[in-house]
């Protein structure tokens, strides 16, 4: 088991990095115009409230010397995959196309390498601990594995159809 101290730092770093790419998420939504992109994001924003609420919790059980618990109502699950349905990505493809949204793929890419990032940290940090704190760094690794595989998909959909695109012809 890791010293309280320990793990506090682990939890405060990484309730930090969860303000920070909400952040950029907040900011992204501003600068896009495309009704599809902007609920996305605004839903993933919600997820991030989600996860700093959580780390929130575990760093007041470990501030306050208690045993970590973990509210029996998240579950993966509840994280949402698909942040699009397939009418949506292809509309929101489409968009991007017509209105040769470039800047998108680099919001994509900086969203995706946020949420690698922070899987891969929680799932660092979960190997050096155990019990319940290692159990939330599984779930918060997994939470963004999600988010990373969602901005992936864009990033690379988007980066490939704009090299393809024939351009000034």
């Amino acid at each position: 088991m890791r010293p309280q101290n320990d793990l506090i730092k682990i939890f405060e770093f990484a309730l930090n990095q969860e303000r920070t790419g909400k952040s950029f998420f907040e900011a992204s939504v501003k600068r896009m115009g495309v009704g599809s992109a902007v609920s996305a994001f605004e839903r993933l924003i919600q997820e991030e409230d989600k996860h700093i609420a959580f780390i929130q919790s575990i760093l007041d059980d470990l501030q306050n010397e208690r045993d970590i618990e973990l509210p029996r109502e998240v579950t993966l699950e509840q994280e949402t995959e698909n942040f699009f349905d397939d009418r949506a990505k292809s509309e929101f493809l489409e968009q991007c196309l017509n209105e040769s949204m470039v800047p998108d793929v680099t919001v994509f890419n900086t969203a995706w390498l946020i949420e690698k990032d922070l899987s891969e940290y929680y799932a660092r940090m979960a190997e050096k601990t155990e019990g319940t704190a290692a159990r939330a760094l599984e779930m918060l690794s997994e939470w963004e594995r999600r988010h990373e595989k969602f901005f992936k998909e864009f990033r690379d959909t988007l980066s490939k159809t704009y090299a393809e695109m024939p351009w000034g012809g």
